[in-house]
């Protein structure tokens, strides 16, 4: 078979080229079986290895394919779980709605004060916390650390609560009336650490998700979250058209 024909008199680089062109193919479903090695795309496009590498360099910083040392790269699996943006997620209702079961390992659930975070709830230092430390699961396999803090005073009927199988913000609402109606997230890729990695069961190539939420309530803040969920599991997204970006939401 003679090789697949790449311009060579554009400006356009050709691994760009290449690139798109194996982009293109795997939108097909051409690939679903088996990626093709780099010597076999050195001969198919008739380029050189440099001009191969250059192309799935990006398509690993792009997420579509993995390729680790010594291995033939594969396609990258659809993220299980796919959150989105703008909404004051649930991820126990974002578990169930991807058809996956869940539960939730307790660490940690108990009172105490943290000045940093009472601070940012615009509370005195000393002022009780509850905390809940959990690790999540989906189908039976680790997707997220969560350490959330609420003021005790308004959350402390949670403390009976049983966080092994229910979602915060349900108990949140059944066992003292708060429902939060804004917040603010920032959403970071990190590098988990050796312990974080431990926990989650993920592979040392494997980032994560660091999630920070200060959500409120009738005009008080009344949450601080950060849950480290991880990258290979879990997917943020959003919408836009020509009118513009547009994140998405629940009710």
């Amino acid at each position: 078979m003679p090789p697949r024909t790449l311009s060579r008199s554009g400006t356009e680089p050709l691994w760009r080229q290449l690139q798109r062109e194996l982009l293109t193919r795997l939108d097909a479903g051409e690939f679903a079986d088996r990626f093709p090695g780099e010597l076999a795309l050195v001969d198919e496009y008739g380029v050189s290895r440099h001009t191969v590498r250059q192309a799935l360099r990006q398509l690993r910083a792009d997420g579509v394919i993995v390729a680790e040392r010594g291995r033939q790269p594969r396609v990258a699996p659809p993220a299980e779980i796919a959150q989105p943006m703008g909404a004051l997620y649930s991820l126990f209702a974002s578990v169930e709605a991807a058809g996956l079961s869940q539960h939730s390992v307790v660490r940690t659930f108990d009172v105490r004060a943290d000045a940093l975070v009472a601070e940012r709830l615009d509370l005195e230092a000393s002022t009780p916390l509850i905390y809940l430390e959990r690790l999540r699961l989906a189908g039976d396999e680790p997707l997220a650390l969560d350490r959330v803090w609420l003021p005790a005073d308004l959350a402390k009927p949670l403390l009976r609560a049983d966080f092994s199988h229910t979602g915060l913000y349900a108990e949140l609402a059944r066992r003292t009336g708060v429902k939060l109606d804004h917040g603010r997230e920032e959403v970071h890729a990190v590098i988990p650490t050796a312990a974080e990695r431990a926990q989650l069961s993920c592979a040392h190539d494997v980032a994560a998700f660091a999630i920070n939420r200060l959500s409120h309530a009738r005009g008080r803040p009344v949450e601080w979250r950060h849950t480290l969920v991880r990258g290979d599991r879990f997917a943020l997204t959003a919408e836009f058209s020509a009118a513009g970006y547009r994140l998405l939401g629940r009710a």
